[in-house]
């Protein structure tokens, strides 16, 4: 009897999971890897006050959990102490993640105070199409050794 409920347990559990994951319940995963990034400088805004404005395009290759591509648009500012610094950008991200196939945008918001970093890197709401429409999520990023790593922490 006992056995007969345990599974009857189960068969619910399973049949709720899927039942809500079919309903729109977002279900949080994590995603890692590595990437290659081309930064390319573009014309230079004048030096004022000691600090500099930078535009710069960016390309990157995912490799990992979220394989492809993306690319964007980066304005960079720097002061003329050493390690302090901030830059914005938006990149369009087309890639395959969870054997889905689509694209997001990602919003990346940096400050270096004195070389100590504060990043924010997030999915810009509703920016998601096709196999990824819907997806939300962080990304944090770190440099070993002049190599590219990222986690994900999405949702779908």
């Amino acid at each position: 009897m006992l056995k007969k409920k345990r599974l009857r347990f189960e068969e619910a559990a399973a049949a709720a999971f899927r039942a809500t994951r079919n309903k729109g319940v977002l279900m949080s995963s994590h995603a890692k890897g590595t990437f290659e990034v081309k930064l390319t400088p573009q014309e230079q805004d004048e030096q004022a006050g000691g600090s500099k404005i930078g535009r710069l395009t960016i390309e990157k290759q995912f490799h990992g959990d979220l394989e492809g591509a993306s690319k964007g648009h980066m304005l960079s500012a720097t002061t003329q102490v050493e390690g302090s610094a901030g830059y914005v950008a938006i990149e369009r991200v087309s890639a395959t993640l969870q054997g889905r196939m689509g694209t997001f945008v990602l919003q990346h918001h940096a400050t270096m105070s004195r070389g100590t970093p504060d990043l924010n890197i997030a999915v810009v709401p509703d920016s998601g199409a096709d196999g990824l429409a819907g997806i939300t999520g962080k990304m944090t990023i770190t440099i070993v050794e002049g190599k590219h790593f990222y986690e994900f922490d999405y949702s779908l």
